[in-house]
């Protein structure tokens, strides 16, 4: 009797993961695919997977308020919507390892990018964007940063990551999340 609900629990947590990993896979192929599209049916597309993500986060927040149990296991998967909301990040792929919490596959795709800098496969923009998002979210992961990562985290920190940073900081109040998450959807439906 005692594992009343686990089962339940655990495929809603899978169903949820897999409905995560659909949307931001959708954005990732919606990125990859920007330059066969017109802008027009880009933006449009991008809207309505936003709208999906934000319809997803508030059935989250529907499903936390009601069971205290998956909070902590949804925190994750919250913030990692939140920032694709606010588009504090602008990577698909850094989202889905944020939400999955995998501070390893984050620091191979560092190393990754590290090398295709070196090469010239990779524009020093796009790598200092990447780089911040990926160094963002394993600091939010609770993983020990070099004192050249903090030091590029610094320099280069946007407000968009600054905010994100400030409010997933006070993971116990996710309504300040959802409020935020809120208003940065609307700012993307204008």
């Amino acid at each position: 009797m005692a594992s009343r609900g686990t089962t339940e629990t655990s495929k809603l947590k899978q169903n949820l993961e897999e409905q995560l990993d659909r949307l931001m896979q959708q954005l990732q192929d919606l990125e990859e695919c920007r330059e066969e599209l017109d802008a027009d049916e880009y933006e449009e597309t991008k809207k309505e997977t936003l709208e999906q993500l934000s319809e997803f986060n508030d059935s989250l927040k529907k499903i936390m308020s009601g069971d205290m149990t998956l909070v902590d296991e949804l925190s994750g998967m919250q913030l990692a919507i939140q920032a694709a909301i606010s588009q504090a990040f602008k990577t698909p792929e850094v989202i889905r390892m944020f939400a999955k919490k995998q501070p390893r596959q984050l620091r191979t795709r560092l190393a990754e990018m590290d090398r295709d800098l070196m090469v010239g496969k990779l524009p020093r923009d796009l790598y200092t964007q990447q780089k911040l998002e990926i160094l963002t979210a394993l600091r939010k992961l609770g993983e020990k940063l070099t004192g050249d990562d903090e030091m590029f985290l610094t320099t280069n920190a946007g407000t968009a990551l600054s905010q994100f940073e400030r409010v997933s900081t006070d993971l116990g109040s996710g309504d300040k999340v959802f409020a935020l998450a809120s208003v940065e959807v609307e700012k993307a439906k204008q």
